[in-house]
């Protein structure tokens, strides 16, 4: 699995770090959040998919092997 954040679509709310903080980190600037890695760990990837499903403006792409 791989994930990124559309950094046009992210509004900066950081559930995606509450959630996932080993896999996001907000922008200390605007809050926005970018993956920490883009290759998301098997022990990771149901929390990914939470923040994704979290995420107000839908800003977390997934893609599955």
């Amino acid at each position: 699995m791989k994930v990124r954040v559309d950094q046009d679509r992210c509004q900066g709310h950081t559930l995606c770090a509450m959630i996932a903080p080993a896999m996001f980190a907000p922008s200390d600037i605007d809050g926005s959040s970018s993956a920490v890695t883009e290759v998301v760990p098997a022990d990771q990837e149901d929390l990914v998919r939470e923040a994704a499903q979290s995420c107000p403006e839908q800003a977390i792409l997934i893609e599955e092997d």
